[in-house]
């Protein structure tokens, strides 16, 4: 069998849909592009949710998607892995937070947290600091301090004061 020369292009959020409304890829005069298009193999692949090892419904990105194409496999992504050992209770077992939290415990210190706040997903998600928050507080930690960044890019530009308000109501329930 003779051998013939493959491509694997990426077109990352190259929109390719039927829908003419708002799509400029569809509007667009590109011949060549449509030409090797239909008389080349083409396949789409799914790039978010579940399928490159997101929760359900959640947006992907470059690197999510880039990841999981170099793999050949789902490659589940920090957000789930964290996510799940939440709820199995891993996260609170976890040697590096409780060596962190005994330290600030044996200094008589502040737990200081830096980090994005948000529930946008692709870098952070507010509920994995909720957790943090939780075993500070079953740790007896008195004194803990958020440094939240606000305003990403995976989600609304002016959030950021509802994501802030969710974790005061956080700290008041935990007290």
């Amino acid at each position: 069998m003779a051998k013939k020369p493959t491509a694997l292009i990426i077109l990352d959020g190259f929109a390719n849909r039927e829908s003419e409304h708002g799509n400029a890829v569809k509007l667009a005069n590109k011949p060549n592009f449509d030409r090797y298009y239909n008389k080349y193999p083409t396949t789409q692949i799914e790039a978010s949710g579940l399928d490159v090892g997101l929760p359900e419904g959640q947006m992907g990105n470059s690197e999510v998607g880039h990841m999981n194409i170099g793999a050949g496999r789902i490659v589940y992504q920090s957000l789930t892995r964290i996510n799940k050992s939440i709820e199995d209770g891993d996260f609170f077992e976890n040697d590096v937070l409780n060596n962190t939290i005994a330290h600030v415990n044996s200094h008589d210190s502040a737990l200081h947290i830096f980090g994005l706040l948000s529930d946008g997903g692709v870098h952070s998600h507010y509920k994995h600091l909720f957790a943090l928050l939780e075993l500070a507080k079953k740790q007896g930690v008195e004194k803990v301090y958020v440094h939240a960044f606000l305003d990403g890019r995976d989600v609304d530009q002016k959030s950021a004061l509802k994501y802030i308000e969710e974790t005061e109501a956080k700290f008041n329930e935990l007290g």
